[in-house]
């Protein structure tokens, strides 16, 4: 398995060893102990969601609020992304910074986002399934969402026509947002 960081503390890229052959491929999609050992700390993860979206979809920026936080191991089955996160943990280094990350189904790779992190994505192909496990149980009274296009992320512009929901469309800009983290 390979292990890539970013300049953002505690996102981290799990590429996992794809076996291929002429009859398809084999990989270890997820092993609790090397999670555990690479992201320093054990969690539980309680719910798995997948979503299948069209090309040019855009679903976030989203979180939510403690104490339903959620971490998310993100990964594409099908297709592929643009991953986008923000940093909203108010005493970290890195706070509002945004990263981006492409993942496709091809490469197999899995994607930790910490709780305190805004998160969302972009769909580059039709028909891209996103899946994810979560740390911890949706909770409607708990989510909240920072505006995916706000200038200072960055992101505006990797998808010229996206198709954004309504709720996604009227979120805050980040100067506009106070974070509960």
């Amino acid at each position: 398995m390979e292990i890539e960081r970013f300049n953002i503390d505690g996102v981290i890229l799990f590429k996992p060893k794809v076996f291929r052959d002429e009859r398809g491929y084999f990989f270890e999609a997820f092993n609790y102990n090397t999670f555990t050992d690479v992201v320093g700390q054990p969690y539980d993860f309680v719910q798995d969601n997948q979503s299948m979206s069209q090309k040019n979809t855009v679903r976030g920026l989203h979180f939510q609020k403690p104490p339903n936080a959620q971490g998310k191991l993100v990964s594409v089955v099908q297709g592929a992304v643009i991953d986008l996160m923000v940093d909203i943990r108010k005493n970290s280094k890195t706070y509002g910074k945004s990263l981006q990350v492409k993942l496709t189904g091809h490469e197999a790779a899995f994607l930790w986002v910490p709780p305190g992190f805004a998160h969302g994505f972009c769909t580059l192909e039709e028909d891209t399934i996103f899946q994810y496990k979560c740390t911890n149980y949706y909770h409607k009274a708990s989510e909240g969402a920072i505006k995916w296009d706000d200038p200072s992320f960055g992101f505006k512009g990797l998808i010229l026509e996206p198709i954004v929901s309504e709720k996604d469309v009227l979120a805050p800009n980040f100067k506009d947002f106070t974070s509960p983290f």
